[in-house]
């Protein structure tokens, strides 16, 4: 699995929020983006991770920055996702995994013994012009906020 530097330009992208609108990446044009990728809605890491950046949401507002999670997962669980733990960002879903591979983070995982394929946990900070600034690869999921939030006030 090889996934997309930072220096490359984002793919263009349009896919079903939790609510079953539309949302593409070039809606945010002149923006920064977060774009975080995770394995599954209302498991415990993603859960972590996701009110991590829910409680970080106005300093990532005070630096210009939208967050779009993405998973495999059908809309309707993405909206239980939302209300169950306040969500106050948009999430995306990937069903076929598309964007997934056109950033490449779709590949071989291996979880207590069972190897499969699935989304790895990795986000991608596009800056205003579209192009991919900065790569999260190494963190963990208590932390991913705090990761972004340090490179963002570098």
């Amino acid at each position: 699995m090889t996934y997309l530097p930072a220096g490359s330009p984002a793919p263009a992208f349009t896919l079903h929020d939790q609510n079953g609108k539309p949302v593409s990446l070039a809606d945010f044009s002149g923006q920064k983006v977060l774009v975080y990728f995770y394995p599954k809605a209302m498991t415990p890491g993603c859960k972590v991770q996701a009110c991590g950046l829910r409680d970080s949401r106005a300093e990532l507002e005070a630096q210009n920055v939208v967050v779009l999670g993405i998973s495999p997962d059908p809309v309707a669980r993405l909206k239980k996702f939302e209300e169950k733990d306040e969500l106050n960002f948009t999430l995306l879903s990937d069903e076929d995994h598309a964007v997934a591979d056109a950033f490449g983070v779709w590949g071989l995982k291996k979880f207590m013994g069972k190897e499969y394929d699935g989304i790895h946990r990795i986000s991608f900070l596009i800056d205003e012009s579209g192009t991919v600034a900065k790569v999260f690869d190494k963190f963990k999921t208590k932390d991913h906020h705090q990761v972004v939030m340090d490179y963002l006030n570098g």
